[in-house]
């Protein structure tokens, strides 16, 4: 075996080989719920771990949400979900998430992957799917968020957790669901799913249709438009073979397409009533379009009773184009326009093994992303005073005089016009072994371990051109002072110049050994404790400075998370009460800094360490066949225990400064009550605590991320195969804001109150 463990066409064959002898188990029926923790009537089990377990045996801190309650609360997307799971949050407005407070992109916009990752039926979507595709729960069997690193077993990029959305599967029965939905916000939706046998308890098939209309609530009076509005279209097809009753292979494919607003959609701060008034003046389009496509093929073979083989593979092909209007305003001034695409494919071979005392698995994985993003823009880059200045006096004019002429300077020409482009391609190549299980070591005492050895090459470069829009000031209009003039000519002329140049590729490599290791103690049948140390790891990289036209090299990142949880069960099942507390180590933390040339002097830096602790508790009860309840309590601190930025004369110190997007509390609750006579009700609310938009001390004083208590509802009648209901989200119409752009006198409000009728039917 080599050091990338497993190549491309190596793992491809062991995949052809599996398939041909295909894999295993029933599948479940359509819309069979992974049921909410509480419902003695069925077991909760969470498969994101690469293993069917219920969800009480399972020690990570794990939030599910099962299709049951997706209909129940009339959840739409995968941030609903996040707003009613405990220390999950979202950010910039529905563009991102945050978990435990550390937001799936970045703590600050540094390094090449993400911290945590969504996976749909089995595929890892990369970063500009997360902020851009619709991440919509028509037809979608159950989501699990896992709270904590789950390095050792998904590795890359699950530094701060991971979340598993499955779909839901064919069945041996035909069946069909559609639901019409309307609001009066303007939007409205049709959907469809249903599927059944090609071949008797063989071979089936089940196919989702959504098309989608979000309205606008920002009024551009320039273009006379809505600039928010968007149309969605979410495809899904899925084909499930068992030739035997050992054997199971199935298919999915995915295609969603949007089209709409840009991906960050502000509103004016300085109109009258500015949070009810939603406007945009920006002449230039703010734009957006997304189209996704996800195949994965997945099997699984019954070798014995004990042994099972699985493999996976998965494609998937995301190109994003957006344009926007830089200065926000009327007038020709900024625009610019940014195109991302990603080609990844993914291959996985396991073998799980289930004996009388230990239980576990073994596995392989290689994953080679390609993705290239392309920007151009005119954009007015802010006047570096203080650099010019400095620059006069390095070449030996008084200080006084060096400020003076650099203000007259300013006068004529106060910002940089700089016409921009540049194409940055990325690959990453990453090959892993893995193993994790348990081991009983009596009736009441289980050991758990697991290990990952991590192999990535990154390799990124990028051609970039720029040049000045516009004319210099005439040195001949400043007297005695023109040689200066020209000299500051010179230097702007020369920044402008190094933006442009090209960055040849270049490669780095990254090994690591993340190893995992706990014990778990079955008090009762019903109560079990366990504590678990794991390390949590992201690769290192290369970031281009666009300013000094360079490609600079950070290494890797590391946490080790202490967890402990609780487990029980009370009243005969019908009433859960899980919790997990966590600290967390952070170093060499990657972290994205400006080294004062320019706006465009941005660079990640290895300059972070932290640490985070916190804790999650989740209860639900099914007080009867009528009614049940659940909630969730969430606190998580984080503060930066060294961050210090020194490059030159550049000094930037955030030392104790708190991640963006942490809340310190979250907390969620609702109930769901059925009448015998089909009348139902929901009633359900979620809590987050204010936070901070980025990461400085001086903005400590306050919080710019307001605390929000959102109310949801939703009422109706229900028959045999049909249901008519009212919903309402943000019933009482709370105001909020998830960020403010207070240089250009803008923000992103929060959705306000919608009210909308769904009528829905199941055959």
């Amino acid at each position: 075996m080599s050091s990338k463990l497993l190549s491309t066409s190596a793992l491809t064959g062991v995949w052809a080989a599996l398939a041909c002898v295909c894999a295993s188990a029933a599948f479940a029926a359509p819309d069979a719920p992974a049921q909410v923790p509480g419902d003695a009537a069925v077991e909760v089990v969470v498969t994101g771990q690469k293993v069917s377990r219920s969800l009480q045996k399972t020690t990570d801190s794990v939030a599910v949400t099962s299709a049951r309650k997706i209909q129940d609360e009339n959840l739409q997307d995968i941030y609903d979900v996040f707003a009613r799971t405990a220390n999950v949050t979202e950010t910039y407005g529905g563009t991102g998430f945050s978990i435990r407070g550390i937001r799936n992109d970045s703590i600050t916009g540094g390094g090449a992957g993400s911290l945590s990752t969504i996976y749909f039926d089995g595929a890892a979507l990369p970063d500009g799917a997360v902020a851009s595709t619709p991440l919509d729960m028509w037809d979608v069997r159950q989501v699990e968020v896992y709270r904590g690193p789950q390095s050792t077993l998904q590795g890359l990029n699950a530094l701060a957790g991971a979340v598993i959305i499955t779909s839901v599967d064919p069945s041996n029965a035909w069946n069909v669901k559609a639901r019409v939905m309307g609001a009066d916000s303007g939007d409205r939706s049709v959907a469809v799913a249903g599927g059944g046998p090609l071949v008797a308890d063989k071979l089936a098939f089940r196919i989702a249709l959504e098309d989608s209309h979000t309205g606008g609530l920002v009024y551009n009076p320039t273009r006379k438009a809505y600039v928010d509005e968007s149309d969605v279209l979410n495809a899904r097809a899925k084909l499930v073979w068992t030739p035997t009753v050992n054997v199971k292979v199935g298919l999915t494919l995915s295609h969603v397409e949007r089209d709409g607003g840009y991906l960050y959609t502000y509103s004016r701060t300085d109109v009258p009533n500015w949070y009810d008034n939603r406007t945009d003046y920006s002449n230039s389009p703010n734009d957006g379009r997304n189209r996704t496509d996800i195949a994965t093929l997945k099997g699984d073979y019954n070798l014995s009773d004990r042994w099972t083989m699985s493999a996976v593979a998965s494609w998937n092909h995301v190109k994003t184009y957006g344009s926007y209007d830089g200065d926000y305003t009327a007038a020709d001034v900024a625009y610019g326009v940014n195109r991302f695409e990603d080609k990844t494919f993914s291959q996985e071979l396991r073998f799980n093994y289930k004996g009388n005392r230990l239980n576990g698995l073994i596995g392989v994985y290689h994953v080679k992303r390609d993705s290239a993003t392309v920007t151009a823009s005119l954009t007015n880059v802010a006047l570096p005073k203080t650099t010019l200045a400095n620059a006069l006096i390095a070449y030996g004019l008084p200080a006084t005089t060096a400020r003076a002429v650099v203000d007259l300077y300013a006068a004529a020409f106060p910002v940089i016009p700089v016409d921009f482009a540049a194409n940055t391609p990325q690959t990453t190549e990453n090959a892993a072994i893995f193993a994790d299980g348990t081991y009983q070591v009596t009736d009441k005492l289980s050991l758990i371990g697991g290990l990952r050895y991590d192999y990535e090459d990154y390799t990124t470069g990028t051609s970039a051109t720029a040049k000045l829009k516009g004319a210099y000031p005439d040195p001949a209009g400043y007297g005695a002072y023109a040689p200066l003039i020209t000299a500051l000519n010179g230097a702007i002329d020369a920044q402008v110049t190094s933006a442009g140049q090209t960055t040849p590729a270049s490669t780095r490599t990254f090994r690591a050994f993340l190893p995992k290791a706990g014990v778990k103690y079955t008090f009762t049948p019903d109560i079990s404790g366990s504590f678990t140390v794991q390390r949590g790891y992201r690769a290192g990289g290369s970031s281009v400075n666009t300013a000094r036209s360079s490609v600079v090299a950070y290494d890797p990142e590391y946490t080790w998370n202490y967890e402990a949880s609780l487990r029980s069960a009370w009243f005969d099942g019908s009433l859960i009460v899980n919790a997990n507390a966590y600290y967390i180590d952070w170093t060499d933390q990657q972290v994205l800094v400006n080294l004062g040339l320019n706006a465009y002097d941005y660079q990640t830096e290895n300059a972070g360490k932290s640490h985070l602790y916190g804790f999650e508790v989740e209860a639900s009860q099914r007080v009867s066949s009528a009614f049940q309840w659940y909630g969730s309590l969430g606190y998580s601190r984080t503060k930066f225990d060294e961050f210090v930025v020194k490059k030159g004369s550049l000094f930037a110190d955030y030392t104790d400064a708190e991640f963006a997007y942490a809340p310190h509390y979250t907390v969620a609750l609702g109930g769901t009550y059925r009448w015998t006579n089909g009348i139902f009700a929901n009633l359900n609310a979620n809590y987050s605590a204010g936070a901070y938009s980025g990461t400085d001390v001086t903005e400590q004083a306050s919080y710019d991320v307001d605390a929000k208590t959102l109310v949801n509802a939703k009422v109706g009648y229900e028959a045999e195969h049909w249901g008519l209901y009212l919903y309402a989200s943000n019933l009482f119409d709370e105001r909020y804001v998830s960020y403010y752009r207070d240089s250009f006198n803008l923000g992103l409000p929060g959705a306000p109150r919608k009210i909308g009728i769904s009528l829905e039917t199941r055959w």
